[in-house]
């Protein structure tokens, strides 16, 4: 069913970004009960998988960390690739002008980001894999095609964009729907940037919007997407909910329900942080019209929204801008190190059926 989006747009901090948020309003729409809406209603699973059930988050080892390692040295290469003039020695070139462009101090979106080697190799590093067949039950999965973050610390030339706590889950959706992941490439610590989440607000989004109402909400583009403001949060942190800053390894799997409120948060020490996005769900979900809109963002190296499934939301490509405007001349649109098709990342893109 359409969104009926009204004009006025809400003005944020910055200008990259957040004000592309719309107030939008529409008759709830008829969505089918989903097969496993009730998967995580109960901790009954004698593994990590109880603490995402009751917490909304958990974090398991995925990849060893000698080798996670070497994928965050992979993430600085890309970086000093562009003939930006960014030498990771030298806190000099820490700055917008020697950098790929990005949002929130270290999120990439252009440059066919999504669709780099590194980042393929990582989906199909087996430990990620294998985390997301436990979480669902089934290792016939796809994958999302998410970006990452490099942000590097102590820097002085990034305007603070807000907090823009969210959820990536419709709140017309009733239930368990999507289950989201960050692999994280570096230690960190309370101080190094990362995710924050709203412990146990999975738990209690439902009640929330059964008590008021679903008529109106704000996204910057995705059906699965709500921001909530203080007011709204006060309700969750009423009811015993709180923040809580999630550490971890190189090589860790962080996991949340894509109900839990969350955001992320940049490096106040002296560490970078590095990770890259991953969702991944059972194939069977895909639709036929999907399965062909997810093979089309691969041959041309669109990112997707989390949900890998349905809802499939991907911009066109469209050059990223300059600080002055101007669209960088580096973004084509295509990864300088595209991966090489196999079977797994066939199966994961939806190419070819398990």
């Amino acid at each position: 069913m359409p969104i009926a989006v009204v004009t006025t747009t809400v003005e944020q901090p910055d200008s990259s970004f957040k004000k592309r948020f719309t107030e939008r309003t529409t008759p709830p729409p008829e969505l089918p009960p989903f097969f496993y809406a009730d998967r995580f209603d109960k901790a009954h699973f004698g593994d990590w998988r109880d603490e995402l059930a009751t917490k909304g988050y958990t974090v398991v080892k995925a990849i060893p960390t000698e080798k996670a390692l070497e994928y965050r040295e992979r993430a600085f290469q890309w970086m000093e690739s562009f003939a930006l003039g960014f030498d990771r020695n030298d806190v000099k070139t820490w700055k917008n002008e020697h950098l790929p462009v990005h949002i929130k101090g270290g999120m990439f979106h252009g440059y066919g980001f999504y669709d780099i080697s590194q980042l393929w190799d990582i989906r199909c590093e087996d430990g990620v894999i294998d985390a997301f067949a436990k979480v669902w039950g089934t290792d016939e999965l796809i994958t999302s095609f998410d970006g990452g973050s490099i942000m590097l610390p102590n820097r002085v030339d990034v305007m603070d964009s807000g907090k823009w706590e969210h959820m990536d889950q419709s709140h017309y959706r009733r239930g368990f729907y999507c289950c989201q992941g960050l692999v994280n490439l570096n230690n960190n610590g309370p101080d190094d940037g990362g995710l924050m989440v709203l412990e146990g607000s999975s738990k209690l989004v439902e009640e929330y919007f059964d008590t008021h109402g679903r008529n109106s909400y704000k996204s910057w583009g995705p059906f699965d997407w709500f921001g909530f403001t203080e007011e709204q949060q006060q309700w969750f942190f009423d009811r015993g909910c709180k923040w809580v800053k999630v550490c971890a390894e190189p090589g860790d799997l962080i996991l949340w329900d894509s109900r839990t409120m969350h955001y992320n948060v940049r490096p106040k020490g002296d560490r970078d942080r590095v990770c890259t996005y991953i969702c991944m769900a059972p194939a069977h979900l895909l639709t036929e019209e999907d399965r062909q809109l997810r093979v089309e963002c691969f041959e041309q190296s669109k990112g997707t929204t989390h949900v890998p499934f349905a809802a499939i939301y991907a911009r066109d490509f469209e050059p990223v801008k300059r600080s002055d405007g101007s669209p960088c001349p580096h973004d084509t649109g295509k990864p300088k190190n595209p991966p090489v098709l196999n079977d797994k990342i066939a199966k994961l893109v939806g190419i070819k059926h398990y």
